[in-house]
């Protein structure tokens, strides 16, 4: 009876989604990051591909380094490096080379990713200080010196431009005072390489990374990081080898850098160097102090328009990043209904509050090729037009 019935039964097969030509929707990006890649970016990544060993290629590495890192992070040294890695072994690569077990590991945490930074210090058996201020605001060389002092950290590691929050921390005090105390300083730049003004070498910051998908335009997926004299030297004289083989920079230099054996270590991503290039061509191109100047011309035109519609930012102006604003959500509106209201009627994606923020702050993104006039004007219409669905007054705002 069972197999007459399986023999009557019709065999359906359906057509998996996979076998469709992709086709992702269009969007807007204005949040935290990634933001939408410039178009000659895109182009660059679908240019025809080569071997990772190819002279042409080592060529495209070192142009990459020397031509626009160096100038992009001020840099006067040829330490600059970049790493196909994402973000969160970047953080780890940090960890693994300057940190040994036991050292002192002092972390300001003003954000989401101080926290995590303090998590990664614990889990390679560092032993970590967590310096902490409320959200949103910065340390003052005093409380830092003051804190250096009294633990005598081996890293001091400070965001320079926290994601999570809008604030913009101060480092050239910061590394003078780790300099007097013998201690290294360790920035995430990851929102700020070319939108906010950075000088790596002039501020005497011993260690950096950074990220390709902000306001460098460029899709996630590969990281620059940087190492001065001070932090190459604590690398070579290590008392015990990096217990992560591939995250050992050690063993990473001798296939990135020109006077390196070019050892294999790892495949590079290709393309995604391409797109990098390209990125960083128009950096150059722009020119770095034309480029943070746009990015504080839009964000001061997108604050305007944020006061008229009656919303206020949580950090104030004098520390706040012009390439990512956080908004304080209004008493008796929903954050996620506007940030969903806006991607579906407007393809705008604004991000949401994390960790102490979430539910409580907006993040708004204008980096790269995003921080641009029209796209801030079509962003205040599109929040202006979600705050009203959710029934939120104001006087007409200009903008309009």
């Amino acid at each position: 009876m069972q197999t007459s019935t399986l023999k009557q039964a019709k065999l359906v097969i359906e057509k998996p989604p996979l076998f469709e030509p992709l086709d992702p929707p269009s969007r807007l990006l204005c949040g935290p990051g990634p933001c939408n890649p410039h178009p000659r970016v895109l182009k660059a990544l679908s240019m025809q591909e080569i071997g990772h060993l190819d002279s042409a290629f080592l060529h495209i590495m070192e142009e990459t380094k020397v031509l626009h890192f160096c100038d992009i992070l001020g840099k006067l040294t040829m330490n600059s490096l970049y790493l196909s890695l994402v973000l969160d072994q970047l953080n780890w690569k940090l960890a693994f080379n300057l940190l040994e077990p036991g050292d002192k590991f002092l972390v300001g945490c003003n954000g989401y990713f101080g926290h995590r930074l303090v998590e990664m210090g614990h889990r390679y058996g560092a032993s970590v200080v967590s310096l902490q201020v409320p959200w949103g605001q910065i340390f003052s060389a005093e409380v830092l010196e003051e804190h250096i002092r009294k633990h005598r950290p081996k890293v001091l590691a400070l965001i320079h431009a926290e994601t999570s929050t809008g604030a913009c921390q101060p480092l050239k005090e910061a590394a003078d005072i780790c300099h007097h105390y013998d201690c290294l300083l360790v920035a995430d730049t990851v929102t700020s390489i070319s939108g906010v003004p950075l000088h790596i070498d002039q501020w005497n910051v011993d260690a950096a990374y950074a990220g390709s998908q902000k306001c460098l335009s460029c899709p996630p997926g590969i990281a620059p990081l940087t190492f001065g004299p001070r932090a190459l030297d604590k690398l070579r004289k290590r008392r015990c080898k990096v217990k992560n083989w591939y995250l050992d920079m050690n063993l990473i230099a001798s296939y990135l850098n020109k006077n390196g054996s070019r050892s294999y270590h790892h495949t590079a991503p290709i393309n995604m160097c391409y797109g990098l290039r390209e990125a960083l061509a128009l950096v150059a191109e722009e020119g770095l102090e034309q480029r943070w100047l746009r990015h504080e011309r839009n964000a001061l035109l997108l604050w305007k328009g944020l006061a008229e519609l009656g919303l206020e930012c949580l950090v104030p102006q004098q520390h706040r990043l012009p390439t990512l604003t956080t908004i304080q959500v209004p008493k008796g509106i929903q954050a996620t209904a506007v940030t969903s209201y806006m991607l579906q009627n407007f393809g705008i994606e604004i991000g949401n509050g994390l960790g102490e923020l979430e539910g409580k702050v907006w993040r708004v993104g204008l980096m790269g090729y995003n921080s641009r006039t029209e796209v801030v004007k079509t962003l205040l219409v599109a929040l202006q037009t979600a705050l009203l669905q959710q029934g939120h007054s104001f006087i007409r705002p200009s903008f309009m």
